[in-house]
């Protein structure tokens, strides 16, 4: 699995022009489902992710997680992270899981995030989706599993 991870003030999406995921304080996370990801990598990510150190703590550090601060997430999923950008001038997005097993471990993946402890929000699989956020820091994190 791939993540882009970012530190955040607040994000939402929108679904044709109706807030459908938002979160105050705490993580956007764009997530993509690779060709031969399954179970096990979700699980992986979403335990690396839930304690990702990248939130200050007293003396300025990135040693918090989300959780440590009790913040919450939005997931999204965007199969443009698997992106081939190595010939021509068009992407190829081969590498990404087909669009039904990517969708289940895209859910799988939110559920066993919330069954770490952190609050999440989803946006809509598959739709055209409008993402605002306010990067924090700027902090983002590219992760894969």
């Amino acid at each position: 699995m791939r993540a882009l991870i970012q530190r955040v003030s607040h994000a939402s999406v929108t679904v044709d022009g109706v807030v459908v995921g938002q979160t105050g304080p705490g993580l956007l996370v764009l997530v993509c489902a690779m060709a031969g990801d399954g179970e096990a990598q979700a699980d992986q990510l979403a335990a690396k992710i839930a304690r990702l150190r990248i939130f200050k703590d007293e003396a300025g550090k990135m040693n918090r997680s989300v959780l440590d601060i009790g913040g919450a997430a939005l997931v999204v999923s965007q199969f443009t992270l698997a992106a081939d950008t190595r010939s021509g001038n068009r992407p190829g997005f081969s590498s990404a899981a087909p669009p039904a097993e990517g969708e289940r471990i895209y859910e799988y993946f939110a559920a066993q995030l919330a069954a770490q402890g952190v609050p999440v929000e989803t946006g809509r699989f598959g739709a055209d989706m409008k993402v605002e956020l306010l990067n924090d820091g700027p902090v983002t994190i590219w992760m894969d599993i």
